[in-house]
C-alpha cells in the first residue's frame, strides 16, 4: 500500500529526517496527514493534522462527492503533500475510503489527485478499510478480545478480533453523512433503521460480554464529552473505557440534547455538534444490540493499522509499551540506558507481584532516568506529567497513573504532590504503595550507581532467609566497589526499609 514518489516529487524533496513515514487518509469526512518517525512496532508521530473536508455530504442523495468538499480536499491534499516533502517524507501512502470508494465521481477525484500531487492513491475496498482498521487496534492492544467499530463519515466497519487476528469483517453505510442530521428526523424511526442495518451483520452476537473498541474522531468526541461531564481527572482519549449501562444511559442523553447544550461543551469540536446525536446513536445501538461488556475508545485505528501491516511477524509480537519506553530511554537518558541491569537489580524486592505489574515495573526501569535534564527542582513534577501523557499504547489509564506515579517516586520519594491527588483515585492502594516502593527502589538503584548502571552488576542485592523465614535483603559489594557506599545511599536504603517494612543492609 506504500508507493514510491514519482520522480517529479522527489526532485522537490529535501531530506533532513530519513526514515519518515508518512499516511494520507482521504476520508467521507476528514483529510488527514501523519507523519511518523520511523516504520517500527511503535512509530512516533511527529506531524498530525486533519481538515474537515465533507467530501461525502449529500452522497446519498446525489450519488456524488461534495463539490464544496472536493475543492477543500484539493486544497488541504497540496497542503499535506507540500508539507511531506519538505520534511523530506520519502515513503507515503495515500488511501481513500467509503465516499470515494462508492461515489460516481470518486475515480475522477482520484484522477485529479494522482495527476496534480504526482503520487498514486489506494482505494480501500470496505474489507481492507476493516482489516486495517482492526490491525491499528490489535497493534495497541495486543490482547484486544471484542469487536472492533471504526466509524467514519461514510461507512461503519466492523471487525471480530481475537488473538491477535482480525477474523470477520463487516462494511455497513451507517457513517453520520449517510445517516443524517437526527435532529431533522424521528428517532424512533432512525433507531429502526440502524437496527435493520445492523441486523445484517449476522455474527454480532460475538460481541455479547466482550468489549467494544470505538475508532474513530467522532467517537472520540464522546469520550471527551463523557470526561467532561464526568469531571474525569485524566484527558487521555486511548484505552478509557466505559461500563455498557452507563455509556448506554450517557449516550441516550446526548442523541437528546439541543444544540446550545452540546456547544456549550468544551470538549466537542464545533464542527462536530450537529453529527454527535446520530453518532451517539449508532454507538449505543451497538452496544445494546450487541449486549457489549464496555466501550473501550482507541486513538489507533487505520492509519496505524497501514503501518502494523507493513511489518514482520517477530516485529508485531513485541510489546508496544516497552518498545516505546525502551526508544525514549535511548533517546533522553544521560548514559547508554541499561533498564534490563536495573530489573535485574530491584527485583529481589518484588519477587511476588503479578506479572501484569512486572511488565509495569520493567516500563519504568527504562522511563527512569529520562528527566534528568531537567531543572532539579522540577524534576518529578515534569516527570510525572509526562508520563501522564506519553503518546504510548499496551496499558490502561490505571496503568499510566501507577506508571507516572512510580516515576515521581524515583525523583522525589514520595507521592504527597498536589498533582498526584485527581489522579491518584484511579489506583487502589495496595496499587499506590507499590508504585511508591517501585520508584523508591528505583531511587536507591540510580543513586548507588550514579546513574551507571552497569556499577550494579558488582553491588548484589538478594534477599535474605534463614531457618525462620525471610529477615530483609543485603546488598553486597565487592572490592572498589564498596566505595559506592555514602550517606545519601544511606538515606536511600533507610527511606525505602521504612517503606517495605524490611531490614536493608550493606554488606562489604
Amino acid at each position: 500500500m506504500s508507493e514510491t514518489f514519482s520522480p517529479e516529487w522527489k526532485a522537490g524533496i529535501h531530506v533532513d529526517h530519513p526514515g519518515l513515514v508518512g499516511v494520507l487518509d482521504i476520508g467521507s469526512n476528514s483529510v488527514r496527514l501523519v507523519v511518523f518517525e520511523a516504520d517500527g512496532r511503535m512509530p512516533i508521530p511527529l506531524f498530525n493534522e486533519k481538515a474537515l473536508c465533507g467530501l461525502g455530504a449529500g452522497l446519498q442523495e446525489t450519488g456524488h462527492l461534495s463539490e464544496p468538499g472536493v475543492r477543500s480536499a484539493m486544497e488541504n491534499l497540496e497542503r499535506y503533500f507540500t508539507i511531506a516533502r519538505g520534511m523530506g517524507v520519502e515513503d507515503m501512502s495515500v488511501l481513500a475510503t467509503a465516499a470515494v470508494r462508492d461515489a460516481a465521481n470518486g475515480d475522477e477525484f482520484v484522477s485529479s489527485i494522482e495527476e496534480q500531487f504526482g503520487h498514486r492513491v489506494t482505494v480501500l475496498s470496505g474489507d481492507e478499510e476493516a482489516r486495517l482498521s482492526a490491525l491499528g487496534v490489535i497493534s495497541a492492544f495486543p490482547q484486544a478480545d471484542g469487536v472492533v467499530g471504526d466509524l467514519g463519515g461514510g461507512s461503519l466497519e466492523l471487525v471480530d478480533v481475537q488473538n491477535g487476528q482480525a477474523r470477520r469483517f463487516e462494511t455497513t453505510p451507517l457513517g453520520p453523512l449517510r445517516l443524517g442530521d437526527l435532529t431533522a428526523q424521528s428517532q424512533d424511526a432512525m433507531t429502526a433503521r440502524i437496527d435493520q442495518i445492523l441486523s445484517g451483520v449476522d455474527w454480532l452476537g460475538a460481541l455479547d460480554g466482550r468489549d467494544l473498541y470505538a475508532v474513530g474522531g467522532a467517537w472520540r468526541s464522546l469520550a471527551r464529552a463523557h470526561m467532561e461531564l464526568t469531571d474525569y481527572p485524566l484527558e487521555v482519549i486511548h484505552n478509557y473505557a466505559i461500563g455498557a449501562g452507563e455509556a448506554s444511559r450517557f449516550l441516550e442523553e446526548i442523541t437528546r440534547m439541543g444544540r446550545k447544550d452540546m456547544r456549550a461543551l468544551n470538549a466537542i469540536s464545533k464542527r462536530r455538534v450537529d453529527k454527535l446525536p446520530i453518532t451517539a446513536l449508532v454507538l449505543k445501538r451497538l452496544i445494546e444490540l450487541g449486549r457489549a461488556r464496555q466501550v473501550v475508545f482507541s486513538s489507533f485505528g487505520l492509519r496505524e493499522g497501514c503501518l502494523y501491516d507493513r511489518l514482520p511477524q517477530g516485529e508485531q509480537a513485541r510489546d508496544p509499551l516497552i518498545e516505546s519506553c525502551m526508544d525514549i530511554a535511548y533517546k533522553s537518558s544521560r548514559f547508554s540506558p541499561h533498564p534490563d541491569v536495573l530489573e535485574r537489580w530491584i527485583s529481589p524486592f518484588f519477587e511476588n507481584v503479578p506479572a501484569s505489574e512486572q511488565r509495569l515495573i520493567r516500563a519504568a526501569c527504562a522511563l527512569s532516568d529520562f528527566a534528568w535534564g531537567e531543572h532539579p527542582s522540577y524534576r518529578g513534577e515534569h516527570a510525572f506529567n509526562r508520563v501522564l501523557r506519553l503518546p504510548v499504547v499496551g496499558l490502561n489509564h490505571a496503568d499510566r497513573v501507577f506508571l507516572a506515579c512510580a516515576i515521581l517516586s524515583r525523583y522525589t520519594g514520595t507521592l504527597e504532590e498536589e498533582g498526584t491527588l485527581r489522579v491518584r483515585k484511579l489506583l487502589s492502594l495496595r496499587r499506590r504503595d507499590l508504585a511508591l516502593n517501585v520508584g523508591l527502589a528505583l531511587r536507591l538503584a540510580l543513586t548507588l550507581s550514579g546513574g551507571a548502571t552497569e556499577l550494579l552488576e558488582s553491588a548484589r542485592l538478594e534477599r535474605e532467609r534463614d531457618m525462620v523465614g525471610e529477615r530483609g535483603f543485603v546488598i553486597s559489594m565487592h572490592g572498589h566497589q564498596g566505595g559506592l557506599a555514602g550517606d545519601v545511599v544511606t538515606r536511600r536504603i533507610t527511606a525505602l526499609a521504612e517503606a517495605l517494612g524490611q531490614e536493608i543492609r550493606i554488606e562489604h
